[in-house]
């Protein structure tokens, strides 16, 4: 990660607890020691992991103070019954009890497969090692981000930086995502688990100010295989460290930093995606509401013929035409221009007299591209990435769990 450049106030590490089949490190910890106040959106999904359900309790609690962050990889501890909100609770008391604090400034996270009983005494007995793992280097964040990874393959960590009156305000945000993403985040959604660390000086209200806009940017606007998880959770802490606060004059230029942070996590994570060759951009634009924009974007993420297409680079215009047309947004099919990679597929109701089949294909063969509709309706658009439908895709997913 080069440098130091982290967020004052918070130490990080990762040890290996057991509960990986892999070996690998599968506990990660990040602590605030003199605490920290955070603000979190989490799945919309009915079915919710037993530390989500945990989480929510503990930041109602403490009015958002939190002093440290826990997260298992291995199990999701989803559909585990009282038993995985116990051993939730237990793995809180014990952090609590390591870190000096009360055990509802702990905050639960945990990424796996649904319905595996979640072995707490694994994640009890791991403390100790985990306190002495802990430090406040770039090794130290790194340690954090790579034991939450599952099916990814690559660590996904951003920072930013800015300056205000010639003091430096920090942003570090870590993320772990590749399957089972399609985050539809609300306030108080295998898994995404993102975590953002910065030492700005914030109450909890001012964080949820600037948080928002910055994941429905992001996070919010991302689908790899349209699943949303069970445990899909967005934290961000706020420690204090840069004696900095989060007063409207900053608030801009945090705010910026932060939609830098999380959109750069939400293009790693569908750039890591199970079995994806073609990392997808679509620009809806011309919709009479920004919300219509983002359903004919999903409608055409989610279409399994529109995704398989582009596994092949398959200029297949018609697809991406009807998936818009069930979407259940209203527009004028001979008012919609279709291009891809730059090059013009589709005008007026009919394929474009531009079409050049060959040069689309090639366009549809680059590892990132742009597919852009105009519905000619109003003035409203949005960004939606996402990617490929591949047969790694059902290798990985047809077995996962055995």
């Amino acid at each position: 990660m080069g440098g130091s450049g982290l967020p004052r106030g918070f130490f990080w590490g990762a040890v290996k607890a057991g509960i990986k089949a892999s070996g690998r490190p599968d506990v990660a910890m990040a602590v605030a020691p003199r605490g920290a106040i955070g603000a979190a959106m989490f799945t919309r999904n009915q079915v919710v992991a037993a530390p989500v359900t945990v989480g929510r309790r503990h930041l109602a609690a403490t009015g958002g103070r939190v002093h440290v962050v826990l997260v298992n990889a291995g199990t999701a501890n989803c559909a585990t019954g009282e038993a995985g909100i116990e051993g939730c609770r237990q793995t809180c008391v014990a952090a609590a009890e390591a870190f000096g604090c009360i055990f509802d400034e702990v905050f639960p996270s945990s990424t796996g497969i649904i319905g595996v009983p979640f072995p707490a005494e694994k994640v009890v007995a791991a403390m100790p090692e985990l306190r002495d793992a802990l430090g406040t280097t770039p090794d130290h964040a790194e340690a954090f981000a790579r034991a939450m990874m599952t099916t990814d393959t690559k660590m996904k960590v951003a920072r930013a930086v800015i300056e205000v009156d010639g003091a430096e305000v920090r942003i570090f945000g870590a993320a772990k995502g590749a399957g089972m993403i399609h985050p539809q985040l609300g306030p108080p959604h295998a898994t995404m688990l993102v975590y953002l660390f910065t030492d700005v000086g914030a109450d909890a209200g001012q964080l949820r100010a600037v948080m928002g806009p910055a994941v429905e940017e992001s996070f919010n606007s991302i689908s790899i295989d349209g699943d949303t998880s069970t445990n899909d959770t967005v934290l961000l802490l706020a420690s204090g460290g840069s004696g900095v606060r989060l007063t409207e004059r900053v608030a801009e230029a945090f705010e910026n930093a932060l939609k830098l942070v999380c959109g750069s996590l939400a293009h790693q994570i569908v750039d890591d995606g199970e079995g994806v060759g073609h990392v997808v951009t679509l620009e809806i634009t011309g919709a009479a509401t920004a919300a219509d924009a983002k359903v004919v974007a999903k409608a055409i993420a989610h279409s399994p013929l529109c995704k398989t297409a582009w596994s092949s680079g398959d200029p297949n215009w018609g697809r991406l035409l009807a998936a818009a047309g069930y979407s259940g947004v209203a527009f004028q099919p001979e008012r919609v221009t279709i291009s891809i990679g730059g090059l013009q597929v589709f005008a007026l109701g009919m394929r474009s007299p531009m079409f050049d089949e060959a040069a689309t294909h090639k366009a549809m063969m680059e590892r990132e591209y742009t597919i852009a509709m105009d519905l000619g309706v109003g003035e409203a658009r949005c960004r939606f990435l996402t990617c490929d439908l591949t047969v790694e895709y059902v290798r990985i997913n047809a077995d996962y769990s055995t």
